[in-house]
Parts: C-alpha cells; structure tokens; sequence
C-alpha cells in the first residue's frame, strides 16, 4: 500500500481566511498531569514540560484565530530553534496547574514565547521556559513571517 505525503496538501498561497492580525499576545490553560508524564514517586518528569509549553503555544494560536494545520497547509511551518525550562519546585500527578504563554517578540523569521507554570490553588511558580521559533517554508527554508502574525497596533 503506497501512502501519498502530506507535502501535497501544501499551497504555495494561502486559500485559507486568516485573521488580519493577532489581538491576545498572552493566554492560561489548564493542565493537570496524568500519570505516564510522571516518575514511580508521581513527580511530573522534566521532559514533558516542552510538550505542554507546545500545549500552551497551539492554545495561544486558537484564541487567535489560528491553527498551526491550516499554516501548514498555507506553508507556514514554526520550527523550535531554541527552547530553556527552568525547574523551581515539582508538579504532581493529578494536580491541577496552570500554563500561561505569553508572546514576547514577533520579528521578520522568529516568534519568541515565554511561559510560567503555576499550581492553580496556590500560585506557587513551579517552573518557567521560554521559547524561539523561526518561521520557515515548506522546504525549511526560512521565510518572512506572514503580516497577520503580526500583534493589532
């Protein structure tokens, strides 16, 4: 059985109705660890914090009217160029937390993002990252990043 690649779901131009520009540059959700992202003492394991920063990205993008599918298929592709995490205290298994993702800087080939980590009953800062991400083609190389990414002025 023969699968086709996704590549060709890709356009050169976007077709897709993209907002004009990005209005909320900070956005919480909640998260609340299940028990394979911890260890045997139920201690959140350090190598998922990346994956709900990612988490707090893509939620970030919807409430802006955007999802990272329908950029890929306009041929706009984010690529983690460089990502810091930094532990302060640990997160448990089935604890509620909340993840809150701010969009620091937007320029011509890069998005930067920083996120804080806090135990929702509390406010307690469990841990906090930052991210950069360069704007790239569909043949990775890189490229402008689209004007509707750009904040309301």
């Amino acid at each position: 059985m023969r699968v086709e690649p996704r590549s060709t779901e890709y356009q050169d131009e976007p077709s897709i109705d993209f907002p004009d520009c990005t209005k909320i540059a900070e956005h919480t959700i909640t998260i609340i660890p299940r028990y394979s992202e911890t260890d045997q003492a139920g201690v959140v394991h350090h190598t998922v914090y990346p994956v709900w920063f990612e988490m707090g990205r893509t939620e970030l993008l919807r409430v802006n009217g955007l999802a990272y599918s329908e950029l890929e298929k306009a041929g706009t592709f984010f690529v983690v160029a460089e990502l810091t995490a930094k532990y302060r205290r640990p997160c448990f298994y089935d604890e509620q937390l909340e993840l809150t993702t701010t969009c620091t800087n937007i320029t011509r080939t890069r998005v930067e993002h920083s996120y804080q980590l806090k135990r929702a009953d509390t406010g307690v800062l469990l841990a906090e990252g930052t991210s950069i991400l360069a704007c790239v083609d569909k043949s990775g190389r890189p490229r402008r990043m689209p004007e509707f990414m750009y904040p309301e002025q």
